[in-house]
């Protein structure tokens, strides 16, 4: 199985910049992996970090956009009977609804660095009905640290590219941690300081 996702990544790769746009809009390999892969070829300068970033960010956006539209357009019907097939359980449709329901839009933002919600939290999103800019917004303000932060770690480690989940690991914990701790703080918010209309008597 290692040896498929190299002979991918490589074939990927042989795209150059394309090539980390399409690999993060099909998915079929983690997009921290296709990041770190990006870096490394950064740091041999095969390609440009700045270049490998604008084009992590577009795939990583229209992957969402797809997400968002197969809500859209298709329903929870169509998501829990074809979802299997781009990798989303009923457990991840169920836990993003759930957050989506909750904390509001705001969580497009935050749920992208959270594990199990970040890859179907768009789901809801385009269910909802959501606003199309409001959504793509939100998601490329996310999107653009993810892709900067996984390259410049496939940069740093270089020919160790491959080793970016024992690295990457503990900051994504982290990072996990304080956006949740955001999106309650939002919540509690939401429930008991923000001004209520005036009802008309």
């Amino acid at each position: 199985m290692e040896e498929l996702i190299m002979k991918f990544l490589d074939w990927l790769m042989e795209l150059g910049y394309f090539g980390i746009m399409f690999g993060l809009m099909v998915e079929v390999i983690p997009s921290e992996i296709v990041l770190a892969y990006g870096g490394y070829l950064v740091g041999l300068e095969q390609i440009t970090f700045v270049g490998a970033v604008i084009f992590g960010t577009i795939g990583g956006v229209l992957a969402q956009l797809f997400l968002y539209w197969l809500g859209y357009y298709g329903g929870r019907p169509v998501v829990e009977k074809y979802g299997k097939y781009i990798l989303i359980s009923k457990k991840h449709l169920d836990v993003s609804e759930q957050w989506f329901n909750r904390y509001g839009t705001v969580v497009i933002f935050a749920a992208r660095f959270i594990p199990v919600v970040r890859h179907a939290i768009s789901i809801p999103a385009g269910i909802a009905k959501m606003g199309f800019w409001r959504f793509t917004i939100l998601t490329t303000l996310a999107v653009i640290p993810w892709s900067i932060g996984f390259i410049y770690l496939g940069m740093q480690l270089g020919k160790h590219w491959d080793q970016i989940d024992q690295v990457a690991g503990p900051y994504i914990y982290k990072i996990a941690i304080i956006m949740g701790v955001i999106l309650v703080l939002y919540f509690v918010y939401n429930i008991f300081f923000k001004k209520k209309p005036k009802m008309d008597i």
